[in-house]
């Protein structure tokens, strides 16, 4: 095969095709370090994957095994959506800096080739997709001190806190990419307020949506701060995406992944995403009564917050670098903005999701009218008090507080 030019290897409509290509595709570009037992090579395209890429696994009976993904010309979930083919290089340069910073919590890129768009990323079929386990209900003690673990050594580190100012700048301007911003700008911080026609409505909410989100001015103004603050402030490198779908995990261990939407901008962005979704997952446990692991995700919500505060503080008191950095109270202002930007941002991601156009099966697979309706309502209810009250959740019990309260009047 001629892989000198781009074209779409993966194609889900013709299997057998994809795997032809795609193992050709694999033993050009890792045949030199890996050992592939070529006449017991497979390639199948995964049941589930993304919103925007293309995956396939090749496997051999020796034992190895690789994913290979590549970014199409369309997105997946949307031919309305356009995002640059160099998606799939931004995605695996930032991996990169991420095992750096985070060992052994995202997949291992073994190559990226920037003709064909496509990358060969660490095979991590031994863990379970997140949102896969939230949906079965499973507990993950570790994953508060995993997640915050993460967060702070991503987010930290790729801050004017302590990267070298120059070499940021040239990182924020190697990680612009305006297809996939202007995605988030719109889909998560704008069209769940105006009603846009690719919002996915459940009939039963439709006058509540209505109320509550489309005719409610003093959240509109929080949310474009909110939005002109993400375009704005390149605080630091960013997964952008970061909720259960983007996030493999077993008892002892996670890797975070998909991180295409990575760009400079409010550390807030990230840590919100996380306790947005871990409410999701407790709308599930809610409609079905499991009290216990509704348990579990409230504790993981407080301990995620309260973790990431004190790593975070002990962090930056060791790698500061930047003078004005260590200005007496400057640590202390600094670290209240990226709390009420998480408070915030958790709200705009409980919007979206419940009424934008990337739904959550958390809640969409909620079979009983009654407990979606509730599950809906809880989120629209909470994401508002976080969005118009952000300066009141310092800590990880203030969230807490506000869901049990939700849920105990709806």
């Amino acid at each position: 095969m001629d892989y000198s030019k781009y074209f779409l290897m993966i194609n889900e409509e013709d299997e057998e095709e994809t795997a032809r290509i795609v193992i050709d595709y694999t033993l050009t570009k890792t045949g030199e370090f890996i050992p592939w037992d070529q006449a017991t090579m497979e390639a199948h395209i995964p049941s589930e994957h993304g919103n925007l890429n293309h995956v396939c696994r090749v496997t051999d009976q020796a034992g190895h095994s690789i994913y290979i993904k590549q970014a199409g010309l369309e997105t997946r979930i949307s031919k309305d959506l356009t995002a640059t083919v160099d998606r799939n290089r931004q995605e695996s340069e930032i991996l990169q800096i991420e095992e750096k910073l985070a060992p052994g919590m995202v997949p291992h890129i073994y190559f990226y080739d920037t003709t064909m768009s496509a990358c060969g990323m660490e095979d991590c079929s031994d863990f379970t997709v997140m949102r896969d386990a939230m949906l079965e209900h499973k507990t993950y003690p570790r994953f508060a001190d995993d997640i915050s673990t993460f967060m702070v050594n991503t987010l930290l580190y790729t801050s004017d806190i302590v990267m070298d100012h120059k070499e940021k700048k040239e990182l924020t301007r190697r990680f612009i990419t305006p297809d996939l911003d202007d995605i988030t700008e719109k889909l998560v911080l704008m069209e769940p307020y105006l009603g846009a026609k690719r919002n996915h409505i459940y009939e039963p909410n439709r006058d509540f949506i209505q109320r509550e989100l489309y005719q409610d001015e003093a959240l509109h103004l929080a949310v474009s701060k909110l939005k002109f603050n993400f375009m704005n402030n390149a605080q630091a490198l960013l997964h952008g995406d970061l909720h259960t779908g983007s996030v493999f995990i077993k008892p002892d261990a996670i890797k975070v992944f998909d991180c295409e939407f990575g760009t400079f901008a409010p550390m807030g962005y990230d840590i919100g995403n996380v306790v947005a979704n871990m409410i999701f997952a407790y709308d599930n446990g809610l409609s079905t009564g499991d009290d216990k692991f509704c348990d579990w995700c409230l504790d993981t919500i407080e301990e995620t917050i309260d973790l990431f505060i004190d790593k975070f503080n002990a962090a930056y008191d060791q790698a500061v670098t930047e003078p004005m950095a260590k200005v007496p109270g400057f640590k202390e202002d600094y670290l209240a903005s990226i709390l009420r930007d998480t408070a915030g941002y958790a709200g705009t991601e409980l919007h979206r999701r419940t009424v934008g156009m990337a739904n959550v099966l958390d809640v969409t697979s909620i079979t009983d009218p009654d407990a979606r309706l509730r599950a809906e309502r809880l989120n629209i209810l909470a994401g508002k008090e976080f969005i118009l009250h952000q300066e009141d959740y310092q800590t990880g019990d203030d969230y807490v507080k506000t869901i049990l309260r939700l849920t105990e009047e709806l």
